[in-house]
């Protein structure tokens, strides 16, 4: 038995054996080691090289081993004696008490040994094994367990989906039973829904029907209000049944409420008037009492039927039914207001036009003014009443407006002045347009459009009789004696001038010698005398030439008639009228100047004319407009051309051509009169006309000082001439009108008229031009002339006298002229 059970351990070690060496032979290893594995075995392999001899072994073994084998430190103790080693030996093998005395005995011993040590080496993986049988046997267990459990498991899932799908039909059951309840609860609500709108018109015929219905009651509005939804309703569903019955009964009850509201509001407003007329039966009432009458009881009676109105005017937009009695609301409403207004206003416009009968701008003023008021206050009540605007309140303002339009515009059309025109264009445009209109549009609407229409007719007639103006007082304008009394007018007045410089400053030396002896407060005459010194500093230096009144009267008139057109009337009107007015006056202008020079001297015609002219170009200037005009002419030359080319009895025979040389083809064609344009500019009117003056009493004065050595020069020029295009040689000197004595002649006579007639020139420009800078400007030109003329001069006779004929001649010097020109200037 016991060599059966070894024998069947040496198979199970061999064939662990073999199983232990698949693990790890080269090809298809069982169980191959990552290269880190093998490096660590082959670690443990060469530290397993060193070691240690065991203690047990004999020590005559020792001689045995190899030099390699004891490298390692043998700590060891050795044995007394052999005979001690193999006792332990034998002991731990359990045979102390058997001897070994034949092979045999040995080779058992050696087997048994073998045995044992073979056994010892396999008892932990025996062990392991056991525990892993025991751990099959406990995983079976559970396995088995669970396997049980799976299998309860599964009946529960197939009870639990079996109660499931029972549960769920359930479920829907009950939810398809509640949705059936709410879609008969829905439906029972909405035709109840339905029929209370239907139900309701039984109420609302008993209220209506009812004797103590009021309109002013607390149950009305809401009363309208469930009306409204019912008809709106109704009409909405047009495929009900009684559609056409209900809706019918419907619009009775509204039609009846209607009836009360509009009966209510009438009755209300009527009965405000009629005791205002039994109050005061013509309407007559004065301007104290006026507000209290027609606007305070009104506004008094708003609140009893605003609430009605509100609820009239939120359904108008809705229900026509109600934006017909807005409309009549308004109708009625306006109708009283005219009833009481129009007699008053009658009566007002006319007492204020017999307080400004000869007054028009305070009777417009006045007007307006009234009429102003007039419209803020019925805006102003019309919103105690109203809540939204209707065109029916303008129309009517308007109409009280064209009350006044009536009464002023005889009144304008048969003005004639020029200035109380224009003070009314400028209170209709500035004060009413601009201020009040402006500032209160919306409340002044139908004002606004009465007050243009009477501007406009301000303005025509304005513009009517500045043409009669032109004509008359500028064009037609016959200048007086005392008009052209040119320079007696400048010159005395230049006297009182002087005069009345003479006496302040006498009256100042005179308060300087007073005050000195005067015993005051020092501070207070320093200062007096520092009001006297600013006084006449402050004070003006005004020429003669300068002053208003000296103007020319067409002059002054024209500039005084656009300054009043300028703000008054638009600017295309301002600038045709500018220009007919500026035309007119320069025409005037020349008039006089004629006139002036035949009576006086060239030089005053031609200074009161340059005088006039900058005065204008100087006074018109601020005017910012253009005044030059487009017009628009029609040529009728080449028609009378081509008429007479028809006319000629040479082109009877072209009338029958049939090609392009036909008479009458050409005649078409060719005859077409022409539309030309051509603007005219009345400020570039008086800047040409002042040039042209200018540049003539320039030639005029250089020709009264150098007239003769001008003539001698060009006969000196003509002469040259002639010998240049091949005439005969001349001797200057030689000449007769060219000797010596003769140009002395000439020259000395020069010399003496500038000496005598510049310092009168001279003064007669500063008495009409008065300004060192227009003065100067002017006389440039003939100084400059002057002095260009004794250039020549000199220049010539350096050229072609001697110098004893120089010395005969005696012409002065450009030093002399030029002392004699700055000495005068």
């Amino acid at each position: 038995m016991a060599s059966t059970d070894q024998s069947l351990l040496d198979l199970a070690d061999k064939e662990t054996r073999e199983k232990l060496s698949l693990w790890d032979r080269r090809t298809d290893a069982t169980a191959p080691l990552t290269e880190k594995q093998t490096d660590s075995v082959l670690e443990i392999r060469a530290a397993s090289e060193t070691i240690s001899i065991p203690s047990e072994l004999p020590i005559e073994d020792l001689c045995s081993l190899s030099s390699r084998s004891l490298q390692s430190p043998f700590t060891t103790t050795v044995p007394a004696s052999t005979e001690d080693v193999l006792l332990k030996g034998f002991q731990m093998l359990d045979m102390e008490s058997d001897r070994i005395e034949t092979a045999q005995q040995f080779f058992s011993w050696f087997a048994k040994l073998q045995t044992k040590m073979d056994q010892d080496e396999s008892a932990k993986y025996r062990n392991t094994r056991d525990h892993l049988n025991c751990y099959q046997e406990q995983c079976n267990a559970i396995l088995k367990d669970v396997s049980e459990a799976l299998e309860h498991l599964d009946s529960l899932q197939k009870q639990y989906l079996f109660v499931s799908n029972k549960t769920g039909t359930l479920h829907e059951a009950c939810e398809q039973l509640l949705k059936e309840q709410s879609e008969l609860v829905d439906l029972a609500e909405s035709i109840q829904q339905k029929l209370s709108y239907f139900n309701e018109l039984e109420n609302i015929n008993t209220k209506l029907n009812s004797p103590t219905l009021s309109v002013n009651s607390e149950s009305f509005i809401p009363m309208l209000s469930k009306l409204d939804d019912c008809i709106e309703y109704v009409s909405s569903h047009p495929n009900f049944k009684d559609y056409p019955v209900y809706l019918a009964k419907f619009k009775q009850c509204l039609s009846k409420a209607m009836h009360f509201m509009k009966s209510h509001i009438v009755n209300t407003m009527q009965n405000l008037t009629s005791q205002l007329t039994k109050r005061d039966p013509l309407g007559l009432a004065n301007a104290d009492n006026a507000f209290t009458l027609y606007y305070v009881k009104f506004r008094a009676a708003a609140p009893k039927v605003r609430s009605l109105i509100e609820q009239t005017e939120q359904r108008a937009e809705k229900i026509p039914e109600y934006h017909q009695l807005l409309d009549e609301i308004h109708q009625c409403y306006l109708d009283q207001r005219e009833q009481l207004l129009s007699p008053s206003i009658t009566s007002t416009i006319t007492d204020l036009t017999n307080q400004n009968g000869k007054d028009h701008c305070a009777l417009v003023r006045s007007g307006c003014a009234f009429m102003v008021h007039v419209c803020q206050d019925e805006h102003q009540l019309y919103n105690e009443f109203f809540s939204k605007p209707t065109p029916k309140l303008d129309e009517l303002l308007e109409k009280l407006c064209v009350s006044l339009y009536d009464v002023l515009r005889p009144l304008i059309i048969h003005i004639i002045h020029l200035e109380t025109l224009s003070e009314l264009c400028g209170i209709l445009k500035n004060e009413m347009l601009e201020d009040h209109v402006h500032n209160n549009a919306g409340q002044l609407g139908a004002f606004d459009g009465v007050v243009k229409q009477m501007l406009e007719d301000v303005q025509e007639r304005l513009v009517y009789r500045t043409h009669i103006y032109i004509q008359t007082d500028i064009i037609g304008y016959n200048p007086a004696p005392g008009d052209l009394a040119y320079p007696e007018k400048l010159e005395m007045m230049e006297r009182i001038a002087q005069s009345l410089k003479e006496e302040q400053m006498k009256l100042m030396s005179q308060e300087s010698m007073f005050s000195d002896v005067q015993l005051e407060d020092p501070d207070a005459r320093r200062n007096s005398n520092a009001g006297n010194v600013e006084a006449s500093r402050l004070q003006p230096s005004i020429s003669p030439a300068d002053l208003h009144g000296m103007w020319y009267p067409t002059v002054r008139r024209t500039l005084v008639c656009l300054s009043k057109l300028y703000r008054c009337i638009d600017r295309a009107v301002f600038q045709g009228l500018s220009q007919e007015a500026l035309s007119a006056c320069i025409q005037s202008l020349l008039k006089a100047s004629d006139i002036i020079l035949k009576n006086k001297t060239q030089v005053d015609g031609q200074l009161f004319l340059i005088k006039h002219l900058l005065i204008m170009r100087e006074q018109i200037a601020p005017f910012h407009t253009d005044f030059a005009i487009k017009e628009i002419s029609l040529d009728l030359k080449k028609t009378r051309d081509a008429a007479f080319k028809i006319l000629n009895p040479r082109a009877v025979p072209k009338f029958f051509r049939f090609n392009s040389h036909n008479a009458i083809l050409e005649f078409l064609l060719e005859g077409t009169p022409e539309i030309k344009e051509h603007y005219i500019d009345s400020k570039k009117d008086v800047d040409r006309h002042l040039k042209f003056s200018c540049e003539q009493f320039i030639q005029q004065q250089t020709q009264i000082f150098v007239g003769n050595l001008e003539e001698f020069l060009n006969k000196v020029a003509a002469l040259k001439t002639m010998a240049i295009q091949g005439g005969p040689t001349y001797n200057l000197s030689q000449q007769p009108w060219a000797q010596p004595a003769k140009i002395n002649d000439v020259v000395t006579a020069t010399y003496r008229v500038m000496k005598s007639k510049l310092p009168s020139t001279l003064q007669s420009m500063s008495l009409y031009l008065a300004n060192r800078d227009t003065e100067f400007i002017l006389f440039k030109p003939v100084r400059n002339n002057i002095q260009q003329v004794f250039q020549r001069l000199h220049t010539l006779l350096q050229e072609e006298y001697s110098g004893e004929d120089l010395q005969i001649i005696a012409c002065p010097s450009m030093e002399q002229i030029n002392l004699l020109l700055s000495v005068n200037k």
